[in-house]
């Protein structure tokens, strides 16, 4: 993910169908107790410690609301940390605007910045190492390149985004092709050099076999330390190591420290608690 633009562009429907959730056919509180002329001011207050995404798209949701938006002063850029009581942001606007896409742009933004929290904790803690933080595909269906922009907010790396960007060679195709190197052939046969290869790989002997099929990177699925030690050995200079599988944050220094390239860790986008942050009145 690249910018917020892109991850914007990419989920406008998802946005637009989110706002047509919860208003429908009109938002019936505020329509009857607020002039469609009536002003305020407002603020986003943080209500915990933690790090900040999606500021563009909380401001992009009363765009869609009111072309006009709101004119949005914000104290702190995605990938800022934030501690409980911070002004996030200041702003104003129609009264009727603001009501009305508080709850959405408050999901979004609350969700992306747990994401966000969340993966820097992990970051955290391979400082001083080689080895990258990786996302993975288990987000929430059409959260996806929201999920994955707030992940690189954080400082975490995005893995592949879809199906459709690099070769993963799971389990599941290998004993549909028959084996790791039939699987590898028809990957090359088909697409030459055009993507990357991966191969999920359950113990020493097929690392062994992923690395003479010439792959790119080899995922280690849950293994133990020393077969992740004895996997790097093996591995070389030859394809980059990946480690997966039942990763927390009380095992993941050690397991950077065998020496391999990357740990994927789904938790930080398939069980986030949001950021508490609030929008006020003022």
């Amino acid at each position: 993910m690249s910018s917020s633009v892109d991850y914007i562009d990419r989920s406008t429907k998802l946005i637009e169908l989110a706002l047509n959730e919860d208003i429908q056919h009109g938002d019936i509180t505020t329509l009857a107790i607020v002039d469609e002329d009536q002003l305020c001011k407002g603020k986003l207050v943080s209500k915990e410690s933690g790090i900040i995404a999606g500021l563009a798209l909380f401001e992009y949701v009363f765009e869609l609301l009111d072309k006009k938006g709101l004119v949005f002063a914000s104290n702190f850029n995605d990938g800022d940390a934030v501690s409980k009581g911070d002004v996030i942001a200041e702003f104003s606007g129609k009264m009727r605007t603001i009501l009305s896409g508080e709850r959405t742009a408050l999901n979004f933004l609350q969700r992306m910045s747990g994401v966000a929290t969340e993966t820097r904790k992990y970051v955290t803690l391979l400082q001083d190492t080689n080895t990258e933080l990786l996302d993975t595909r288990k987000t929430i269906p059409g959260f996806r390149y929201i999920d994955k922009y707030a992940v690189v907010t954080g400082g975490g790396k995005n893995h592949r985004i879809g199906l459709f960007d690099m070769v993963m060679l799971k389990e599941n195709h290998i004993k549909a092709a028959g084996s790791i190197q039939k699987a590898v052939s028809m990957i090359k046969q088909k697409y030459g050099s055009e993507y990357k290869i991966e191969i999920e790989t359950q113990d020493l002997t097929e690392v062994v076999e992923a690395i003479d099929a010439k792959v790119d990177i080899i995922m280690l699925d849950n293994m133990s330390l020393e077969e992740m030690k004895a996997a790097v050995k093996i591995s070389g200079s030859n394809a980059k190591v990946e480690a997966s599988g039942n990763i927390t944050k009380a095992n993941i220094r050690s397991i950077a420290e065998t020496g391999v390239d990357y740990i994927s860790v789904g938790v930080i986008t398939h069980s986030i608690r949001a950021l508490d942050i609030s929008l006020l009145i003022i």
